[in-house]
């Protein structure tokens, strides 16, 4: 290149040619994934127009998780693609230890990219156990996260959890183009609902779509263990009080004095809780000669969607499709898929599950790189993140 030289005699310069500036947006972006779904990241890579980030992550003879990162990182925005699978537990391993190795390595930023947020189920107390999606969040945090990009989690509060941004994509806007596009004749469809507690998401889809709706209701569920032990001991009684003395009676009996006053007070000590009797199975709405579009957020152990299937098949649908965004399918989902009267089962590419379309050929698989890859360039430019959000409701 020849350099030009002023009246002053001094070199200036050459001017930057076009394509360079193009290429300044990109060049301090690295991404590197773990081995949860090497396919998405590499998509995600070459949507956006850069090479996937040198990081190789292994597991040595004792199980022991080591990775190591071939590319310079100082000083550049990181983005780690590694999603929830059946191997949750190496997942979210993998996931902290790719953080914190960036964190040392002086990155500007790291942004988890989660597009199935594992233990995301586990975000209510039971018994004695514990919120394990908290605990997974602060663990992020810690890690050296400085934001995290997910899809569709189980519960929205979930991103109360983080005290770094959380953006919760939706997957919506690919199913219900699925269904407009692949299924014929969707106008004489009805969006399920197989459970009470699915009812806003099917509504969501319903409105959209302008279909009906349908809910099936009475699902039976795993009744909790019965054991006896500190959760399950009875308040005392008149005869233990008694037996006590007179310290203790003015516990478990009302005395004179509160029952002069507004407040009224039982006089058999703590009332039990009445236990739930969920009616059988029946089905909320019309499904007879229509097309049964079952929707959900998560695939995972089938049977309840088997049996819901098999309740509308008997109510008169002539097809079945099942819907969701996460596809994990564990144990003999395929089996029981493909053995059961479910015509189509449509779920996104969040979660791998090459292996499970194998043995099930009713599976079917919708892309969603192009949805993480917007979103990850609209981070990295400082963009509003509104578009991807657009006409999205609580419900969603």
């Amino acid at each position: 290149m020849l350099l030009q030289r002023n009246k002053l005699g001094s070199v200036r310069p050459p001017k930057r040619c076009r394509s360079d500036m193009d290429n300044i947006s990109t060049s301090d972006i690295v991404i590197i994934n773990g081995n949860s779904h090497p396919d998405l990241a590499n998509s995600v890579a070459e949507r956006m127009g850069i090479k996937n980030g040198g990081c190789s992550v292994f597991h040595k003879s004792n199980r022991e998780t080591i990775v190591e990162i071939s590319d310079s990182v100082r000083g550049k925005d990181i983005y780690i693609i590694q999603t929830g699978t059946k191997d949750a537990n190496n997942n979210i391993m993998e996931l902290l230890i790719m953080a914190y190795a960036c964190k040392t390595s002086s990155a500007r930023s790291i942004v988890g990219v989660i597009p199935y947020l594992p233990y995301s189920k586990q975000c209510k107390m039971r018994k004695r156990g514990c919120i394990v999606s908290k605990l997974l969040a602060k663990m992020m945090c810690t890690s050296g996260l400085t934001h995290i990009i997910t899809m569709d989690l189980h519960q929205k509060e979930i991103q109360g959890f983080f005290d770094i941004p959380v953006d919760n994509l939706r997957a919506s806007p690919f199913l219900l183009q699925y269904i407009q596009e692949s299924i014929p004749d969707y106008r004489n469809s009805v969006i399920v609902a197989r459970n009470p507690g699915v009812a806003k998401k099917a509504n969501s889809y319903a409105e959209r779509l302008r279909l009906g709706l349908a809910v099936i209701h009475g699902e039976q569920k795993e009744a909790e263990s019965d054991e006896v032990d500190g959760r399950y001991s009875p308040p005392p009684t008149r005869a233990y009080c008694n037996i006590l003395g007179n310290s203790s009676v003015e516990m478990c009996i009302p005395t004179a004095s509160s029952s002069r006053q507004r407040t009224t007070s039982v006089s058999v000590g703590v009332p039990e809780h009445p236990s739930k009797v969920k009616p059988p199975l029946t089905i909320v709405g019309d499904v007879n000669g229509r097309i049964a579009i079952m929707v959900d957020d998560l695939i995972d152990d089938v049977q309840a969607f088997v049996a819901a299937a098999e309740m509308l098949k008997d109510n008169g649908a002539c097809k079945i499709y099942v819907l969701a965004t996460h596809g994990l399918l564990s144990s003999d989902a395929p089996r029981l898929l493909e053995e059961s009267v479910i015509d189509e089962i449509v779920v996104t590419n969040t979660i791998p599950h090459e292996v499970q379309k194998l043995q099930c050929n009713k599976i079917k698989t919708i892309d969603i790189s192009i949805l993480i890859a917007e979103a990850i360039r609209r981070i990295h430019n400082k963009e509003s993140m509104s578009y991807l959000f657009r006409n999205v409701t609580l419900e969603d």
